[in-house]
């Protein structure tokens, strides 16, 4: 790879970095802390939150009708997403061992504890959960599938591409036939590492 395009790659990792630490910096004025399972906020804090709450049915009365005509929509998708879940993990179960790639963590990337909030009543604690669940399988499934094509096809494609895996950027240009077999070998070799690609 280019050495400007890697630094720019790493200048923009660190970035992110960067911008990982200040949200993080800003979310830690609102004070709580994880014991286990549950998240404890401040007294004062949780007092606030449960000041703040909708009452279930006043939330039901001032709903549209478009949420209740839409929701048996929305919640059978929970169908199609759990066995796409279960699908990526035995997937990765058996070809990542085969393959000697390693496995990606799922509870990294699925995370549901929205429920815990008490400024948020049964059906918005559900809908958190919900949305929780699904956008975590779908981070769950880029990440395993980045791994997948790094190991089988780091190449880029030859027309741009909206928002790609941070795998992508250090892919082989299209075309290049000639380091294609060679740098193949290294990709898969840091991907076995555990590395995210640094091909040179």
């Amino acid at each position: 790879m280019n050495k400007r395009i890697q630094e720019l790659i790493n200048q923009i990792r660190e970035l992110e970095d960067e911008l990982r630490s200040a949200i993080q910096g800003q979310e830690a004025k609102i004070s709580y802390r994880i014991e286990g399972s549950r998240i404890k906020f401040d007294e004062a804090v949780a007092s606030a939150h449960k000041r703040v709450k909708t009452g279930l049915l006043t939330w039901l009365r001032d709903s549209r009708p478009q949420s209740f005509l839409s929701a048996p929509f929305i919640y059978a998708m929970v169908l199609p997403i759990a066995f796409f879940d279960l699908s990526l993990t035995i997937y990765q179960w058996v070809c990542f061992r085969l393959y000697g790639i390693p496995r990606v963590v799922r509870s990294d990337y699925i995370v549901i504890d929205r429920q815990h909030l008490a400024y948020l009543n049964a059906v918005e604690k559900l809908n958190c959960m919900y949305c929780g669940y699904g956008s975590g399988v779908i981070s769950y499934s880029r990440e395993i599938l980045s791994r997948t094509e790094q190991y089988w096809c780091p190449i880029k494609h030859a027309r741009e591409i909206l928002d790609a895996h941070p795998r992508y950027e250090s892919f082989l240009t299209y075309g290049d036939a000639n380091a294609y077999p060679v740098e193949l070998i290294d990709f898969r070799a840091s991907l076995a590492e555990g590395k995210n690609t640094e091909s040179s």
